[in-house]
């Protein structure tokens, strides 16, 4: 059996003392940032590919190399900002590295470098995304590889294996299956051949959901006709409380609504201790008034996000009656979609939205 070159023998043991750094590595950060381990595992799992017998084709090795220099979990979207050190983040990551610096008061740093981060010093790397873009993806129906800018058109239109549901679940039809046994389902469904009496029980089901969405939009739409109506908008800022161990929250500057001084704060999870150490991630606001009043002032407030902000809330209304000894709201939900919205709003350096005030007038 021929020796092996020298250079050969050079390049294995690199990777073997890069794939021995980055275990260690993943195993020292694996309390402190999930998403720094899942980095330095993919790192060190990148080498131990290109150790192994079999394992190191070409397009193996070009899939460890990229996999390699990414931060964070598996590459599901194609959005990747670096660092002035040229390090890879997935946009989730980067985000989440930025919430969490927040929450506990750090300047964000790159999990590989330790440099520092932000949304002006980091920027979009469109050469990797379009690379990544190209590396293959297994559906998670059929099983089979596509390019990653292919595998979502696959697996909502081409893929027999999709989930799909049946024509007739407006009429009640709970069935969901995959897309090729769709066709013999249809035919033999038996929802078409109802009584009417049986469908109207479905119906009536289907509608009480539905009730429950438009009243919501009825009572908007009754609010806007009200004769005193104003909205502005708010910037949250951060701020720490003075604890021992401090707590973020956030408060907004004085501002004049309906002739009133209003304030709005905000906080996160509840005050709880470490906030940075849960996934699940909210927000609460409150609203305060400011200034004195000679009467009741009773009112409906709700916030949306602002203008160019990325951020899914949904509408809910409050209510509440303010008082010169009641002048402040209890904390009520801000209704983000998930934690991942709520990140992004931790990430960002001041947090502004829309606020809307009906004046109830009996």
């Amino acid at each position: 059996m021929a020796s092996r070159p020298w250079g050969e023998w050079s390049a294995s043991l690199s990777h073997l003392v890069l794939g021995i750094v980055s275990l260690h590595a993943a195993v020292s950060t694996a309390q402190a940032s999930r998403g720094a381990a899942a980095g330095f595992l993919l790192q060190a799992l990148a080498a131990a590919t290109t150790l192994a017998p079999g394992l190191g084709t070409d397009e193996d090795c070009l899939a460890g190399a990229w996999v390699a220099t990414v931060i964070g979990l598996p590459l599901l979207a194609f959005d990747f900002h670096w660092c002035t050190n040229g390090h890879l983040m997935c946009a989730g990551c980067f985000i989440h590295l930025l919430a969490d610096a927040r929450l506990k008061e750090e300047q964000a740093t790159c999990p590989n470098c330790r440099c520092e981060i932000s949304k002006s010093l980091c920027c979009r790397n469109l050469a990797v995304e379009k690379a990544v873009s190209e590396l293959p993806s297994e559906c998670g129906f059929c099983l089979c590889q596509f390019p990653r800018s292919l595998l979502e058109r696959h697996q909502k239109e081409e893929c027999q294996d999709r989930v799909t549901q049946c024509k007739y679940k407006r009429i009640g039809c709970p069935w969901h299956g995959p897309f090729h046994e769709l066709t013999v389902h249809e035919a033999a469904c038996a929802h078409p051949t109802k009584t009417g009496n049986e469908l109207m029980e479905i119906l009536d089901e289907m509608d009480q959901s539905h009730r429950k969405e438009m009243q919501l939009y009825n009572s908007i739409f009754s609010l806007l006709s009200f004769e005193k109506i104003g909205y502005t908008e708010v910037q949250f800022r951060p701020y720490r409380t003075d604890d021992f161990i401090t707590r973020l929250y956030y408060e907004t500057p004085r501002f004049t609504v309906l002739n009133q001084t209003w304030v709005l704060k905000a906080r996160v999870n509840d005050s709880e201790r470490n906030p940075n150490l849960s996934c699940k991630r909210t927000l609460s606001f409150q609203l305060l008034l400011k200034s004195k009043v000679t009467a009741p002032l009773e009112c409906s407030f709700l916030l949306l996000k602002g203008p160019y902000e990325d951020v899914q809330i949904s509408p809910v209304i409050y209510h509440f009656v303010f008082t010169n000894e009641s002048n402040e709201t209890d904390y009520v939900p801000l209704p983000i979609v998930d934690s991942v919205e709520c990140n992004k709003l931790l990430a960002a350096k001041n947090i502004n939205l829309r606020l809307f005030l009906f004046q109830i007038q009996k």
